[in-house]
Formats: C-alpha cells, sequence, structure tokens
C-alpha cells in the first residue's frame, strides 16, 4: 500500500514561512529585546570619550559596528557572562553537542554505518539540530500512575546539577565560574545528587523497568564513587590543596598523572561507571530492561537527560584534564599581542578599544583555552570509544571490580604519594 504525499503549494510554503517570521519577530520583541535592556542595565559600562555609556546608548550601538566592541568588553567582564557563556554553560553545551555529533560519526564508522549524514552538507552536521527540533516538537507523555511533579522535577534537577559540576572547572587562568577554596570537596558534593536524582526519577515513573535500571544506578554509583574519591587523594597530598586553579597552576613543569599513573587510571575507570558509559552501561541496557531509568521519559523531559548526561561528561573529562593533564598549562603557542597595540589600544572608527582589562583578549588567557580544548577532546574520545569496542559487563562483577580491586588500587596509589613526598621528590623543597 503505497502512499500518496500532498501537492506541494507554493501559497502554503509562504503562509508557513511568513508565520515562522512573525512568531520570531513577536518573540525578539517580547523576551529578546527586554532580556537585552537586562543585561545592559546590570553590566557596568565603559567610558568612551570621557563619557559614560548609557544603556539606552549602548543599545543604538549594537547596530553599529565600529561602537560595538565596548560594549561586547563590557559585557565580558560580568559574572552573567561567565555563567552563560564561557567558562560556562554556553562553553559545555558547544562542546557537549561536538561530542554528541562526534560520537555518532565515530560509532558508525567502527560499525561501518553511515551515521548521521542526510540533513545537512557536511557530514550531517545539522543532524543535531534537526534532532533538537524533533525532541522539542514532540508530545511528553507522562504515565498515568506516576508521581507527576518528581517526574518532571528529575530532568531539570539533573540538568542543573551537571551545570552546577560545570561552574567548577577552571578552563583558563582567572576564567572559573565558582573558584572554590574548597573546590575538590565541592565536586563531590555536586556528584553526590547525580545517584539521589536518577533515583528519584526512576521511581517516579511508577515502572518496573525505571525502577529495575534506576537501582542499578544507584548500586553501580555508589559502589564506584568510592574509588573515585579514593583516587584523588594522592593529587591532594602532592599539592596540598583542595582548589582546582591551583591544582592545575602547580602542573606547570608536569602533569600529575607522569607520577601517579594508578590514580589516574582508577579515576578514569570510575569516570566511566559515574557516566553509565559502555562496559558500565548497566542502567540503560537497552538489550535487558529497554532504556532502563529513561523508559518513561519522551520529548523534552529526555532531551534535557541528555543534555545533562553530556554536559557530565564534558566537566568529568575536563577535571581530569584539571587534576591530571595540567589543565590549561601547555607551550605557548598563541602569538603575544603587539606591543603597539597593548599600549595604544585599537583604532575601530571614531574610537579606540584599549585591550586592558579585557581578559578574553590575553595571550596566557588563549593559550590556556587551547590546550584545556585540546587536552579534554582527546580525554573524550577515550571516554566514547570502549561505546564501540568493549562488551557490558555483568552486574555482579561490576560491583566486584568498584569494591575491592579499584578501592585496592586505590590505597597503592595513596602510599606511592605518601612515599614521594615524605622522600622530598614533590611537595615543599622538591620538584614543586
Amino acid at each position: 500500500m503505497s502512499v500518496i504525499a500532498p501537492d506541494f503549494k507554493l501559497s502554503g510554503f509562504i503562509k508557513s514561512l511568513l508565520d515562522n517570521i512573525f512568531w520570531i519577530l513577536l518573540l525578539f520583541v517580547l523576551i529578546g529585546l527586554p532580556a537585552v535592556f537586562m543585561i545592559l542595565i546590570v553590566i557596568e559600562m565603559p567610558i568612551i570619550d570621557g563619557e559614560l555609556l548609557t544603556p539606552f546608548l549602548a543599545l543604538s550601538y549594537l547596530v553599529n559596528p565600529t561602537r560595538t566592541l565596548p560594549v561586547i568588553q563590557a559585557f565580558m567582564t560580568t559574572d552573567i557572562f561567565r555563567v552563560m557563556a564561557f567558562p560556562g554553560f554556553g562553553f559545555a553545551a558547544l562542546l557537549a553537542a561536538g561530542t554528541i555529533f562526534a560520537e555518532r560519526k565515530m560509532m558508525a564508522k567502527i560499525q561501518l554505518r553511515v551515521g548521521p549524514f542526510y540533513c545537512g552538507k557536511f557530514e550531517g552536521i545539522l543532524q543535531l539540530m534537526g534532532d533538537g527540533l524533533k525532541l522539542i516538537s514532540k508530545e511528553i507523555i507522562i504515565p498515568a500512575k506516576a508521581d507527576k511533579p518528581i517526574f518532571w522535577a528529575a530532568p531539570v534537577l539533573f540538568v542543573a546539577t551537571a551545570a552546577a559540576f560545570v561552574a567548577l572547572i577552571p578552563v583558563a587562568p582567572g576564567w572559573v565560574v565558582a573558584d572554590v577554596d574548597l573546590g575538590l570537596l565541592a565536586v563531590f558534593a555536586v556528584i553526590g545528587f547525580f545517584p539521589i536524582i536518577t533515583i528519584l526519577s526512576a521511581w517516579s515513573a511508577n515502572s518496573k523497568y525505571p525502577f529495575i535500571g534506576g537501582i542499578r544506578a544507584l548500586f553501580q554509583m555508589v559502589s564506584f564513587e568510592i574509588p573515585l574519591i579514593l583516587s584523588l587523594l594522592g593529587v591532594v597530598m602532592v599539592t596540598g590543596t583542595l582548589n582546582l586553579s591551583e591544582i592545575t597552576a602547580s602542573q606547570s613543569n608536569f602533569p600529575w598523572i607522569v607520577f601517579l599513573p594508578i590514580g589516574a587510571i582508577v579515576f578514569f575507570i570510575a569516570m566511566l561507571a559515574e557516566l553509565e558509559r559502555i562496559p558500565f552501561d548497566l542502567p540503560e541496557a537497552e538489550s535487558e530492561i529497554v532504556a532502563g531509568w529513561l523508559t518513561e521519559l519522551s520529548g523534552m523531559l529526555y532531551g534535557l537527560v541528555q543534555l545533562g548526561s553530556y554536559l557530565k561528561l564534558y566537566a568529568f573529562a575536563a577535571l581530569f584534564v584539571v587534576l591530571f593533564l595540567g589543565g590549561w598549562n601547555g607551550p605557548m603557542v598563541v602569538p603575544p599581542f603587539p606591543e603597539e597595540i597593548i599600549t595604544e589600544g585599537i583604532e575601530m572608527g571614531p574610537i579606540t578599544l584599549s585591550i586592558e582589562g579585557l581578559p578574553l583578549l590575553t595571550q596566557e588567557m588563549l593559550n590556556g583555552t587551547l590546550w584545556f580544548v585540546l587536552k579534554t577532546v582527546g580525554v573524550i574520545f577515550f571516554i566514547i570509544l570502549p561505546r564501540g569496542v568493549f562488551p557490558r559487563v555483568r552486574v555482579d562483577l561490576l560491583l566486584d571490580l568498584g569494591w575491592t580491586k579499584l578501592i585496592g588500587l586505590c590505597f597503592i596509589n595513596i602510599f606511592i604519594a605518601l612515599g614521594l613526598v615524605y622522600a622530598g621528590v614533590l611537595g615543599p623543597g622538591g620538584l614543586q
């Protein structure tokens, strides 16, 4: 039985196009312009030609390319920019989107499939946008006997917790959303919320498959959080601090993976289990329990969980880079700015923009961000690689690995760190 497609009508296409333009303009006027005004009121305005720039004048500057840079400069120095754009949610979401696309293409190459291809001109690059629009437009179906408030809240809490995790990661010197003295403890405090949210989401669906997946996730996360924490004690011992920025700065000469490879290996394995990645994907084993604790989620609720999962993946990979691979440290590959630009500024038409106080244009920041991104992308590659190589392990072997073997390796790593510190190789008087 064949299905005949309806005839294409140019008038209908033009009407739908005009409808979309109308709604876009309406949303921009009702939401976009007020948001821009709020940001312009909050940020500290620059002084141009001896006069303090006002929010209303700054709005007119936004349509003039020669006068836009001072407004952007003022915006980049605010906490709003750090949270929304860099190094916060926007930066992490961009890397997460790239990870989704790269993973799908890589798995397709390994499994001799095409993968995302037909949507978009270059290797299916627009497939991400198509999938996002599909999730937004899909109906959200809630089970009749579900605990609806918790069912709705769990995906939102999952994304919020992942975003809080991202906020603790230093990307470049001075560029971190929340520079906490006890940053490493704050990381584990945030990670501790993931098992709670997972079991709440599974329980609220009132369905056996999500509940089985939630119980598996709880067992798995709890059993691997202990070796995850113990594997980092060696780094804390040799650095003497819990601040992630200070830990990164302490690796200016060499990364800690050189002296603590066992801790790095244990952390990486525990990280795979915390992320529920193959070979530790028992909570979402599609061949056994459909999709685990995600079974009853649909539409954008499912999309929020997927977004949170890949934000969490980025945060764990970045944490591995910060703790064991030197973070932003690396050879200086970004050339310094010309002296005349540093002293005289950049001429932009009728005004001169000084780069003083503009951290995004410093050589250290650009070079640090480059090395941080390259290292993080490399770690993400090794996180997603096992999906196309390894099979899923049994739950008894998984728990045995977490509670016995990895904890034993953690104590060996701690003894190595203690030996390096007391022998004077590392720490005060040593190499660092």
